[in-house]
């Protein structure tokens, strides 16, 4: 098959897992998903059990996106000045402190909106923050060969955690109510710093010579060619078609699954299947994406991840598309697994190609833009996607999705940057480029 000449290579794993920084930084996300699900089970219960009301349960949910979004730009911004570790360190600290607040409240009588707001607002700038930084942190604990297994294993533990985690705070919120389960959150956070806290950066001794100093926290100098200055932002999104592509197949696949997954398949699944038969298909999703994470640490050795990634969105495409029409609950989610399945692994092509290509510099500001195009378009998808809906009807509408995600993608292939890419390709401005190919003892003018 085209694209694949380089074939795969056996499994690494096992010597990722003796890294130790590498499983510190495991076992801290570990921790921490299962907090945020503990959260997000207590949050509703506290405020609906306690006369809140879903006015007040929105008004906080809506500070917390509203300012997590806000804040994603300038988690990138100083994960790339201060490093990625210090900026997780810092806001595990604080969403430590304000969850315990918030368990506190909740333990001694009903918050109000003037208690809970301002809790939410620090959370939400606190995932701001400390999602973009997270992308930094691994490539300055693995090779770049390794860095596919890595992510992989990395999201599957997040994936674990997403598993885990609802059944853990519905427990806890039946068992002792919700300020047990922001306590488990708050505690969530502590592990999670210490973890990073363990994760010391490596004596400058043990540096190469050329290594940026603050390589160790996620920071670092730019990619490009020794003497010149690191690329700007501005420059990588001008020069870098690569960037460009991946931001738009980004905007577009979000697009089409949001809306999909949160207005279309409810709306199917309602009339056809129930509740039962739609928790099921967001079981098959959840449990899809974490196949799809475990195939990608199989996968280190593609030659070119272009062919991977565009064989993987057609699949994508073809599951939604067919959600419908596969023949009751059983094809429906069939149908599913087969998407989350191919998007999960997509996810891991696609973050490792953008961690290695990336100069070190600017890792945190190009990820933060990545998290935007896939969170900014939300609110959007589930818009467009009601009103679709109402115009189409719902079993139209899946495979209109489909064909959006599976044709974007594939339209990329056309787009040089993005078809000719090789793992392992790093950015290069376009004058070191040419310097590079010149003749010896020539200009490279």
């Amino acid at each position: 098959m085209p694209g694949f000449a380089g074939g795969l290579r056996g499994p690494r794993t096992g010597g990722l897992l003796g890294v130790r920084p590498f499983r510190l930084l495991l076992a801290g996300q570990f921790a921490s998903t299962i907090g945020d699900y503990c959260y997000a089970v207590a949050l509703p219960w506290l405020v609906l059990s306690r006369d809140g009301g879903t006015v007040l349960l929105g008004t906080v949910l809506a500070c917390y996106g509203i300012t997590r979004v806000v804040t994603i730009p300038l988690g990138g911004i100083a994960a790339d000045r201060f490093g990625g570790r210090r900026v997780m360190l810092l806001t595990d600290a604080v969403r430590a402190v304000a969850v315990a607040v918030l368990a506190v409240l909740a333990l001694s009588g009903a918050p109000a909106l003037a208690h809970l707001a301002p809790v939410a607002v620090v959370l939400g700038a606190g995932a701001g923050l400390f999602v973009p930084a997270s992308y930094t942190v691994l490539p300055a604990l693995l090779p770049k060969e390794d860095l596919g297994r890595g992510n992989a294993l990395s999201t599957m533990v997040n994936q674990a955690g997403g598993l885990l985690g609802p059944a853990a705070g519905g427990a806890l919120v039946a068992a002792s109510g919700p300020g047990a389960a922001l306590v488990v959150d708050a505690v969530s956070f502590v592990v999670s710093a210490a973890a990073l806290l363990g994760m010391r950066p490596r004596p400058a001794a043990e540096e190469p010579a050329d290594a940026p100093a603050a390589a160790a926290d996620g920071a670092g100098g730019g990619g490009a060619a020794a003497g010149d200055p690191p690329p700007t932002l501005l420059e990588l999104l001008g020069r870098g078609g690569l960037l460009r592509v991946v931001l738009v197949v980004a905007l577009v696949c979000n697009l089409a699954f949001n809306g999909t997954i949160e207005v279309a398949l409810p709306a199917f699944a309602r009339d056809g299947f129930g509740a039962a038969g739609y928790g099921l298909l967001l079981t098959v999703l959840s449990l899809g994406g974490l196949l799809g994470s475990l195939l990608a640490t199989r996968t280190g050795g593609v030659r070119s991840p272009a062919y991977l990634f565009a064989a993987l969105a057609a699949a994508m495409g073809a599951g939604l598309a067919a959600v419908p029409f596969a023949g009751g609950l059983a094809g429906a989610a069939l149908a599913v697994g087969v998407y989350s399945v191919a998007s999960g692994w997509q996810n891991i092509v696609a973050v490792t190609m953008l961690q290695v290509w990336t100069p070190p510099a600017l890792i945190g500001r190009v990820m933060s833009l990545v998290m935007l195009a896939v969170m900014g378009t939300f609110p959007v998808s589930v818009a467009l996607a009601g009103l679709g809906v109402r115009r189409l009807g719902v079993e139209p509408f899946f495979p209109v999705a489909g064909a959006a995600i599976a044709v974007t993608v594939l339209l990329a292939l056309t787009r040089p940057a993005f078809r000719t890419y090789r793992t392992g390709d790093e950015y290069a401005p376009r004058r070191a480029a040419a310097a590079a190919t010149a003749p010896a003892g020539g200009t490279g003018r």
